[in-house]
C-alpha cells in the first residue's frame, strides 16, 4: 500500500472517531430524556426514582462531553429536577416526583434545541 493510500485511510478513521464521540454525547442526552419521560409516566414513587437515577447518570455523561453541542445550563437545571424527582419518589410523593421528572424532560429538550453558549473571545496579552 502506498503512503498516500495509508494516509487517506488513516484520515478517514480519525474522522470516524471524532464523529462517534460527538454522536455519543448527544446519545447520552437522548437516553436521559427517555429515562426522564419514563420516570414522569411511572406508576409509583419507587419507579419514578429508579428511572430518574438512570436519567441523571446519562445527563451527567452528556454534560461531561465537551464535544456536545447542547446547553450545559439546561442540563444542570434538568439534573436538579431529577434530584427532586429522586427525593420525592423515594419519599413516596409520586405526583411531585412525576412533576419534577417532567420538568427535567423540558430542560433536556431545551438543552438539545439551544446551542451551547459561545465562549468569550480571548484577549490578547499585548
Amino acid at each position: 500500500m502506498s503512503v498516500k493510500t495509508r494516509l487517506f485511510f488513516t484520515s478517514i478513521m480519525i474522522m470516524i472517531l471524532f464523529s462517534l464521540s460527538a454522536i455519543a454525547g448527544e446519545s447520552h442526552l437522548v437516553h436521559a430524556i427517555k429515562h426522564a419521560e419514563a420516570a414522569a409516566a411511572a406508576a409509583d414513587g419507587k419507579a419514578v426514582a429508579e428511572h430518574a437515577e438512570h436519567a441523571k447518570a446519562h445527563a451527567i455523561d452528556a454534560k461531561n462531553n465537551k464535544n456536545a453541542k447542547s446547553d450545559p445550563k439546561h442540563i444542570d437545571d434538568g439534573i436538579k429536577c431529577l434530584d427532586d424527582a429522586i427525593k420525592e419518589g423515594k419519599g413516596g410523593n409520586t405526583e411531585a416526583a412525576k412533576k419534577a421528572a417532567t420538568d427535567a424532560v423540558t430542560h433536556f429538550k431545551q438543552a438539545v434545541s439551544t446551542p451551547a453558549p459561545a465562549s468569550a473571545p480571548k484577549q490578547s496579552s499585548y
